[in-house]
């Protein structure tokens, strides 16, 4: 992944992830999931990487979403 994209957000799972990558791309944000969790131990985060123009936007309606 290159310099452009930052992290933005560590989801607990995967279904959650996917969530708010939909979420995202409603709004016009495009988003990429890397999931760094193990599956035998369940342990490690899912992480949500947007672009960097993009990121207070996304951070927003993030915040947004977990208050509802």
């Amino acid at each position: 992944m290159s310099n452009d994209w930052v992290n933005i957000y560590d989801a607990g799972n995967l279904p959650e992830a996917e969530m708010i990558k939909g979420m995202l791309l409603e709004q016009g944000i495009e988003s990429n999931i890397m999931n760094k969790r193990d599956s035998a131990y369940l342990m490690g985060n899912v992480e949500i990487f947007v672009l960097q123009k993009d990121e207070i936007s996304a951070k927003k309606l993030i915040h947004e979403h977990n208050q509802s």
